[in-house]
């Protein structure tokens, strides 16, 4: 998968206002410590995660994406006639019919010529969004278009608590499988991309490659369940060591595939943004794909899991706090349950 014509001209982020620690939570979860003896401080401990970030209760995520998308065109400093696109992309959104998307587009106000859609695919939809624009873009049926999400993490982790809070059966063994719903964090970002005549950066899009291993869709799965939790909040249930590995996996593969797209080799990376998991998933990425800690950069233990959000916070914030230089490599390394895997390659400009 290559591209010719195809830049990021810009990437923004927001972020939630409240600060939940991991003692926090594991306060609140006093009780089932107790009684199956864990110790305090296991949750940070094994994820690295030291806090997250939540909205306010009720908010919208389409409420934020507006906002953010707002400041991606505003920073682009694109007229916005020239977006001919607008995807949603996070796990999270306002309902399930219309697409959040559509109240994001009238909300930034963009044109009516524009395609209007949601993209969902766990911690993909973001970076499978991308895809879209760029091929459009590549095709020359549209100039520019945004991709943006928000993903809220407070329902899911506050049910949690409840309702492992509830389970009186409760063992070490089982809880293990929420035990990832308690990493979860919220968060927004959005990318904007366009024709590089358009192009005022010149961080030109080169392109990547994507695989899948579907046999490994039943590792991680969530929804709401109103009839076997009680309320409409959702839950998910992971195989957190079996996913890890498997999506490594994964990765190894994904990655080689998209060297050999993009003709690179690892010592040609110079930064690497990475879906943010936690501290073992970084560790073992990067040692599997054989490029250096260093060039990464983590936003897991401030942020928490954001899914989706989380590799386009990390490269918005990344960007942001370290302008690149001219001639720059950056490597996407997306990976999402299901699992499924988008790597991509961007060539920075002057």
């Amino acid at each position: 998968m290559r591209y010719e014509h195809v830049c990021i001209e810009a990437v923004t982020h927001t972020l939630p206002p409240h600060v939940i620690t991991s003692d926090e939570i594991e306060q609140r979860l006093a009780p089932v410590y107790q009684r199956l003896g864990l110790p305090a401080g296991r949750l940070e401990l094994m994820t690295g995660i030291r806090e997250r970030r939540w909205f306010d209760p009720g908010t919208l995520p389409g409420s934020i994406s507006i906002l953010t998308a707002r400041a991606a065109l505003q920073k682009s400093g694109l007229d916005p006639r020239h977006i001919g696109a607008l995807i949603h992309g996070s796990v999270c959104r306002d309902q399930m019919e219309p697409a959040t998307a559509a109240g994001v587009h009238a909300g930034v106000g963009l044109p009516e010529s524009s395609l209007v859609m949601d993209v969902s695919n766990a911690c993909l939809g973001l970076l499978n969004g991308m895809l879209i624009i760029a091929d459009q873009i590549e095709l020359g049926r549209i100039r520019a278009g945004i991709v943006v999400g928000t993903e809220s993490g407070r329902d899911l982790v506050e049910g949690t608590i409840d309702s492992l809070l509830q389970d009186s059966t409760l063992t070490r063994q089982s809880m293990k499988r929420a035990f990832a719903s308690l990493t979860i964090g919220s968060g927004s970002a959005a990318i904007l991309l366009c024709d590089r005549k358009l192009s005022k950066t010149g961080h030109r899009l080169q392109g990547g490659a994507f695989l899948s291993d579907s046999s490994a869709h039943k590792l991680c799965s969530g929804g709401v369940q109103a009839d076997r939790h009680g309320d409409g909040r959702p839950r998910m249930e992971t195989d957190s060591e079996a996913l890890l590995h498997a999506g490594i996996a994964l990765a190894e593969k994904a990655w080689a595939k998209a060297r050999q797209a993009l003709h690179w080799k690892n010592e040609d990376v110079d930064r690497v943004f990475t879906h943010q998991v936690g501290k073992q998933h970084r560790t073992l990425l990067m040692e599997r794909l054989q490029l250096k800690p260093s060039l990464d950069f983590p936003t897991v233990e401030l942020l928490g899991n954001t899914g989706a959000a989380a590799l386009p916070m990390g490269l918005s914030m990344g960007l942001e706090q370290y302008p690149p230089s001219s001639g720059t490599k950056l490597a996407l390394l997306g990976i999402g349950s299901g699992l499924n895997s988008v790597m991509l390659g961007v060539t920075c400009g002057g």
